[in-house]
């Protein structure tokens, strides 16, 4: 009150109206707002979309596959907006968007299967794929090849599931000839101790969410953009629930007696 006593001291009448420009400046035009919120009904620029010859391609392999808050951040700050994840957040909520969630299975249009060999590094998150027509000894043998390309120098403890094609009559001989990987046998039942597990429902959500596929060129190729997003974005995986982050504005206080 004592404020606005010395404004009418000062200016008369006129001091007692509200001053423009009070309070902290918005951080994006209001042209800026429509813009987002039209990405969002635009297809995401990683995903798969069918050609005009049929063929299964995406405009920007290295794009997102699906849209998240952090997908639309990015993408928004390649057009020019400087814009934080909060605020894309906040701007959805008041459009009155909502996420879906996509089915997690996919179809084919001939029935014919495509089976999906993957290998995770789980010191640094990166992912090795390749798709095959079944699930025998010898696509076993050659994603285990892959995995020692990968790894040109050490070691290799491969962890994996009793299935017939891992400890098959051909696949031990393969393995003299290869005495850097040793097989790791995670026990019947058990299989969420492989943390290859997890990246699947991360490959499924990315790849093959409500897709559905004409041939097993196309399941390769999702495969291959997908696992190629995925690594570019890859982290260690490590047991558990990470530690969530030290709020650096939080007050600590120090006791000293």
């Amino acid at each position: 009150m004592r404020r606005w006593l010395h404004r009418f001291n000062r200016s008369g009448l006129e001091c007692l109206e509200d001053l423009g420009g009070q309070g902290r400046k918005p951080r994006i035009t209001q042209a800026e707002r429509p813009h987002i919120i039209a990405l969002v009904k635009r297809p995401p620029p990683g995903r798969p979309r069918r050609q005009a010859d049929g063929a299964l391609e995406a405009d920007d392999e290295s794009g997102p596959p699906a849209w998240t808050l952090d997908g639309l951040t990015e993408v928004a700050r390649k057009d020019g907006i400087e814009v934080g994840r909060s605020q894309v957040r906040r701007i959805l909520l008041a459009e009155g968007a909502r996420w879906c969630r996509t089915r997690t299975w996919a179809r084919s249009n001939d029935g014919e299967k495509t089976w999906v060999h993957g290998a995770l590094r789980v010191r640094d998150g990166k992912e090795v794929t390749m798709t095959a027509a079944s699930r025998n000894s010898a696509f076993y043998q050659q994603i285990l090849q892959r995995v020692e390309n990968a790894n040109p120098a050490g070691d290799i403890y491969v962890v994996t599931d009793n299935l017939s094609s891992h400890p098959s009559v051909s696949t031990r001989p393969w393995h003299q000839d290869h005495p850097r990987i040793h097989h790791v046998f995670i026990p019947v039942g058990a299989c969420w101790l492989n943390l290859q597990e997890a990246w699947w429902r991360l490959l499924r959500k990315t790849a093959l969410a409500g897709q559905s596929f004409a041939s097993p060129d196309e399941i390769e190729t999702a495969t291959r953009l997908s696992t190629t997003q995925l690594n570019k974005r890859a982290r260690p995986w490590i047991w558990g629930r990470p530690a969530p982050p030290t709020r650096p504005l939080r007050r600590r206080y120090t006791y000293i007696l």
